[in-house]
């Protein structure tokens, strides 16, 4: 299959180019795309000579023979922390990501896709950009950097197919550019591909495209089906990257420690107000803990509430940090139900007041967190919580866990990895 530049850009671009991503507030985009469209040209040069020709004079040796493995392809270390257990439960299974791309703590434990033809495909960029322009107006110009970015990812990821022939590709990301560039090339090139979920989705997403696909509960499921047609085979799995704390649940009848989730979403000023409100009014512990991609600055912050106690992401995987908490207090983030599984009070408060990301994931539609919209509200639920907490939050989550409450509670990877053995010898049968 080669699908044309245009149709291939718009699929592989698919989440930028929605509404709900363009109206995102200019604070917000500023670190992603800028909007100063002359910072946007400064910032693709800069991809340009620092990572395309970079990647020229980087040397990639791979500890693993990639030659007829199953890759588990990943681009962060969400995605690592989410597909590890695969690899150590099947011995032909090698954790694979782009040659620069930043998997934080895990940089040097992945192997690398040679990158360095990317360059070679930049010909393409005045026809892919005057071919989004027509279809997709000034978003296309707003965005141009991203078109940048995402040239020629399809055709080297083909040629790297062709190179070591891969059994399968398993993924734990469907919207990236180089994700679904990769999805792309493993259709034309017929690699088999499976996508294990690693966090809560949006009806935003891009169509569930892959020939397998293990999720976590039937929320995923009824949201992939609003994002279009549903393709290959489905089962529900529940949660894997979990499996290791359910048995950990938070039995503490009061709420005592608190924990922040916030990431670049979430306005500065506005978290800085809350927390000092918190903190004056709530005798409390507090402990902020920053998204792992969000860089702003926070030793003012610091310095401004020395009692607030922090989580580092690069240091401390969610689960941990919240094993350290009672409750949870944070916007959009599927921190929330991961906090719900643990028995963790969750409140879902934003920061914020971007009307597009009310309630993004619908955990507080659903039942699954409670909402305060105010200051004076959220200090009114960790009160209440303060005096009593349910034994029993966690049952809210079954609707994104099928596993919660049955016999597979904390058997996730299993059932995962038994799925996955299933499909890859009916695959190779029919190959």
């Amino acid at each position: 299959m080669l699908q044309p530049l245009i149709p291939r850009l718009r699929d592989i671009l698919q989440l930028r180019f929605t509404a709900i991503f363009a109206a995102l507030p200019p604070a917000v985009l500023a670190d992603i795309s800028p909007a100063n469209p002359i910072k946007r040209l400064a910032r693709v040069l800069g991809y340009a000579g620092l990572r395309l020709a970079g990647n020229i004079f980087q040397p990639i040796k791979n500890r693993d023979d990639l030659h007829g493995k199953v890759w588990l392809y990943v681009v962060s270390a969400n995605n690592y922390d989410a597909l590890e257990f695969i690899q150590k439960a099947r011995p032909d299974a090698v954790l694979v990501a782009g040659q620069a791309k930043n998997i934080g703590r895990y940089n040097a434990a992945v192997n690398r896709l040679s990158l360095r033809r990317k360059l070679l495909y930049y010909w393409q960029f005045p026809l892919a950009f005057f071919g989004l322009l027509k279809t997709d107006g000034g978003r296309a110009w707003r965005f141009f950097d991203f078109i940048f970015y995402a040239i020629g990812y399809y055709e080297v990821y083909r040629r790297a197919l062709r190179q070591h022939r891969p059994r399968a590709v398993v993924f734990s990301n469907d919207h990236n550019d180089d994700t679904r560039s990769l999805l792309l090339a493993c259709r034309a090139e017929g690699v088999p591909t499976a996508y294990v979920q690693h966090a809560s989705v949006s009806a935003n997403f891009p169509p569930l495209g892959f020939d397998l696909s293990l999720l976590e509960g039937q929320d995923a499921l009824d949201k992939y089906r609003l994002c279009g047609p549903v393709r290959g085979e489905v089962a529900l799995v529940g949660m894997p990257k979990a499996d290791a704390y359910l048995n950990q649940k938070n039995a503490a009848p009061q709420v005592k420690r608190v924990g922040i989730a916030c990431n670049i979403h979430d306005p500065m000023p506005a978290l800085v107000d809350t927390l000092v409100y918190l903190l004056r009014e709530l005798p409390l512990t507090f402990t902020l803990r920053p998204h792992p991609s969000d860089s702003r600055d926070f030793e003012p912050l610091r310095k401004l509430l020395p009692a607030l106690q922090w989580s580092s992401a690069q240091e401390e995987n969610v689960f941990d940090f919240l094993l350290r908490q009672d409750a949870l207090v944070a916007a959009d983030t599927s921190t929330h139900l991961e906090a719900t599984l643990l028995n963790v009070a969750s409140i879902y408060f934003r920061f914020g007041t971007f009307a597009l990301t009310n309630d993004y994931y619908g955990y507080a539609a659903r039942g699954l967190v409670e909402r305060a919209d105010t200051t004076a509200e959220l200090a009114a639920a960790l009160r209440r919580y303060a005096q009593h907490k349910p034994a029993d939050l966690y049952l809210r989550a079954t609707y994104y866990n099928a596993t919660l409450g049955t016999a597979d509670e904390g058997r996730s990877q299993i059932r995962t990895a038994a799925l996955l053995n299933k499909w890859l010898n009916k695959s190779a049968a029919t190959s």
